[in-house]
């Protein structure tokens, strides 16, 4: 599959009409001292099978302004400054996509990682969750550690990070899940391309276990706690609220 080119300008996902999300479903994703009464936006919906999922990758780097770069030198600064070994790199950046029959095609390009922390602009820097669940439906549920560097000391569904250079979101999906939590998925599927008010692009999948794995996993040092939250979601215990319920319904629709 082959990505639409639209030329060197703005990317496609500055001018599409975008459907919004008319829940909260993905603003646990986003970070809440700056999404305001803002939205986050669908720009793909799947199910796309993990053959359907293609990504291509431009030579070049993403040239921040002088600006964003120390916002980006800033934040990295911070997180040193409260203990949390989280360091600088290059990961990846959403140029453009194109959805059809076929699946969905991304274009992607290296920049700097650090500016994804910047505050209301994070450059279309791309992440990918894997929402994981158990053969019987329950999901996989972690509360992140107090020093991380995104969504820190809040619940979170399965795993998530940065897409690596060279790097598919499909593949990221497995690698989080497996870096996280030590297991790998027997099976996993890409379900949405998200935008989120502060321009970091989400994509997001869901993955399955195979049978005894749920009682495999071992957290990383990224969590602090986690939980097995039962397959129906109204049984969630408070602590999920309703932002990752509105999540996990989205998911199951």
């Amino acid at each position: 599959m082959h990505p639409a080119p639209h030329g060197a300008g703005a990317p496609r996902i500055e001018s599409v009409t975008r459907r919004r999300l008319h829940s909260l479903a993905f603003s646990s994703v986003a970070q809440p001292s700056e999404t305001g009464t803002q939205i986050p936006e669908v720009l793909a919906r799947g199910p796309w099978a993990i053959g359907q999922i293609d990504a291509r990758w431009r030579d070049e780097h993403f040239e921040p302004s002088a600006e964003k770069t120390e916002a980006a030198d800033e934040a990295i600064r911070s997180l040193q400054e409260r203990g949390s070994p989280s360091h600088d790199g290059v990961a990846g950046r959403l140029v453009d996509y194109r959805q059809d029959g076929r699946g969905i095609a991304l274009e992607l390009q290296p920049l700097r990682w650090a500016l994804r922390l910047v505050a209301g602009d994070a450059s279309h820097s791309m992440a990918a969750l894997c929402v994981t669940r158990s053969v019987d439906g329950r999901w996989l549920a972690g509360r992140r550690a107090p020093w991380v560097s995104s969504w820190a000391g809040r619940w979170a569904l399965g795993a998530g990070g940065a897409v690596d250079v060279g790097e598919s979101p499909a593949q990221t999906l497995v690698r989080e899940l497996e870096e996280e939590w030590g297991v790998r998925p027997e099976r996993v599927r890409g379900e949405a391309l998200i935008l989120l008010p502060h321009r970091l692009v989400m994509f997001v999948g869901q993955a399955w276990l195979a049978e005894g794995d749920d009682e495999r996993v071992a957290p990383d040092e990224e969590h602090d706690e986690y939980a097995w939250w039962p397959s129906e979601i109204d049984d969630w215990p408070a602590e999920a609220g309703e932002v990752l319920a509105g999540m996990a319904r989205w998911l199951s629709m």
